[in-house]
């Protein structure tokens, strides 16, 4: 869950720093509606209380940040904090959740996650002090959006492993969302095209494929 919010924030900054209204909304809902779910959890004891407060901290300042920025009203300084917040964020959580995928075929280890953590940070660093050419200070930037598309990209294969190892996990999946997945991300596609953004595009026909018709598949088969 923790991880699906990271990635909505990452991708509503990134939609809201192009003015995408529509797709900005989408992902806007997708962190009130994850948020109203770590809400119940805590509710029923299955959060700890400072690991909520900590989440709607973030939660509430991204919302913020992001709306302010939207209608102009946020200074580039405090901008460019948060997308080096949420670029950090992204890097960390990235390689972590793909490597506990795979446990206990692999040791279980916060590794992954600590070294991609201080790579991020050197890489942020160096980006704001002036020690990267151009390319390199654009690729940091860009980070955050691709950290964020990539997370929900591997949602679908780590759904698709799970579902390999323990079969009867297929019984916990609903066609009726996984359809709804499928068509919602399918309709990003035309737009993605037509301002030809790499990134959404992408991430939209991945999910479209994997996350819809990939784990259509599992329930048929």
């Amino acid at each position: 869950m923790l991880t699906g919010l990271l990635g909505n924030l990452s991708l509503l900054s990134y939609f809201a720093k192009k003015r995408e209204k529509e797709a900005a909304m989408v992902q806007t809902l997708g962190v009130i509606s994850t948020y109203v779910v770590l809400v119940q959890l805590t509710m029923a004891g299955a959060m700890p209380m400072q690991y909520f407060v900590a989440t709607s901290a973030v939660v509430m300042v991204g919302l913020v940040l992001n709306c302010l920025f939207y209608f102009g009203k946020l200074g580039t300084t405090v901008w460019g904090l948060w997308e080096d917040f949420i670029t950090v964020g992204g890097l960390s959580v990235l390689p972590q959740i793909m490597w506990s995928t795979f446990v206990p075929l692999v040791p279980n280890s916060i590794l992954p996650g600590a070294t991609a953590f201080v790579t991020a940070v050197a890489a942020v660093i160096m980006a704001r002090t002036g020690k990267l050419s151009e390319e390199g200070v654009k690729f940091v930037g860009s980070l955050s959006g691709w950290t964020a598309t990539l997370m929900f990209m591997w949602m679908p294969v780590s759904q698709m492993w799970t579902n390999f190892l323990n079969p009867d996990n297929i019984k916990g999946l609903s066609p009726i969302t996984m359809l709804l997945s499928m068509m919602g991300n399918g309709l990003m596609l035309p737009r993605a095209l037509f301002i030809r953004d790499l990134m959404w595009f992408t991430g939209s026909i991945w999910a479209t494929l994997f996350y819809g018709y990939g784990n259509i598949l599992c329930l048929y088969m």
